[in-house]
């Protein structure tokens, strides 16, 4: 049982997986960029007191589900997402779904995926793939990160399905509920929308953690880490950062790469000029954030580890806040009408 289905690689996993299941909608015309813009997928949040693989919680992109949702909906289209008491029901309705031709996004752990190099494999339970066949024993699986289509066991599906801990997936599967054909208009309108909503969540969420307040914030907190936690666990946070920008769904410095690319996409929907000079803006930001991971992983491998080295990683972060505060505040002033 094998379903129609054409594997592309992708940048990161929701904004891969969202744009391969909505490829037949819209005529191979929402792209990873695109998927990833209208879905407002660009973010960053800190928040210390919840702890993931012993180091605070960061994450450089929204909520696991929300690009995916935030798409269909801004283009109009229904979504079906279910979660899952039982292994059982998970597999029936897959094979159903399988069975009708409709191949679907799964939310899995990263840490048994038999395919993952062993070094990218940890405790981290907000990938995305897609599922489009059997073939005896085995499922077909469409990684976006991953080069080529694979397969996992029935029994390798069904552990990282239900892997255990923060975010715990519960089986859950999500697709669009119709074909529908997706017109330019509404890629336009969802464009905007998709832009308006970034830029509400990096400028204008109350509080300190998110958004480039929240960047600036962490920048400021790291300068006091060694003093804080001291050599071996302010390493550790540093490690956790890097993790979480670079080896998690393209981190960091790749989101911003990409949220350049679906303005410049935007672009060709749009006719704003504004919107290209700002994509210069958001590959600068990306830039930095590739320096400053840099900086980080010198800390935490022992190259590098003084105070200076510690203010100099949290400087790269508060002149990061200030190049996307700039960038958003960009997009906040353009005349959509």
């Amino acid at each position: 049982m094998k379903i129609d289905f054409q594997h592309i690689q992708s940048a990161h996993c929701e904004s891969g997986v969202t744009s391969s299941l909505l490829r037949q909608n819209s005529v191979n015309k929402i792209t990873e960029p695109l998927a990833f813009g209208i879905g407002a997928g660009l973010f960053f949040v800190y928040v210390p007191f919840i702890k993931i693989n012993n180091g605070p919680a960061i994450a450089f992109r929204t909520f696991p589900g929300v690009i995916f949702k935030r798409t269909c909906e801004a283009l109009g289209i229904k979504v079906i997402r279910k979660k899952f008491r039982s292994k059982e029901q998970a597999e029936s309705f897959l094979m159903k779904c399988l069975e009708e031709g409709i191949p679907v996004g799964c939310q899995v752990g990263v840490y048994y995926l038999s395919y993952f190099p062993r070094e990218y494999r940890f405790h981290f339970n907000a990938h995305n793939l897609i599922v489009y066949g059997k073939e005896d024993d085995n499922f077909l699986i469409s990684d976006p990160v991953m080069e080529n289509a694979t397969t996992l066991t029935t029994y390798e599906l069904e552990r990282v399905r239900f892997a255990k801990g923060a975010l715990a997936p519960r089986g859950q599967i999500y697709y669009p509920q119709s074909q529908d054909i997706i017109t330019d208009d509404q890629i336009k309108k969802a464009i905007v929308s998709g832009i308006k909503k970034n830029v509400y969540t990096m400028l204008s969420i109350p509080g300190s953690f998110a958004g480039v307040k929240g960047i600036k914030y962490t920048g400021e907190k790291i300068k006091n880490w060694l003093d804080k936690l001291g050599p071996q666990k302010a390493g550790l946070y540093l490690a956790q950062l890097v993790r979480m920008q670079e080896e998690i769904g393209t981190g960091g410095g790749g989101f911003r790469y990409i949220y350049a690319a679906f303005l410049q996409e935007a672009h060709a929907y749009l006719k704003k000029d504004e919107l290209l000079e700002i994509s210069k803006t958001f590959t600068q930001a990306g830039d930095l954030w590739r320096t400053s991971a840099v900086q980080a992983a010198g800390i935490f491998k022992g190259r590098l580890g003084s105070q200076e080295d510690f203010n100099l990683m949290g400087d790269y972060l508060i002149e990061i806040s200030v190049i996307e505060k700039e960038a958003f505040l960009a997009l906040k002033k353009i005349k959509w009408h």
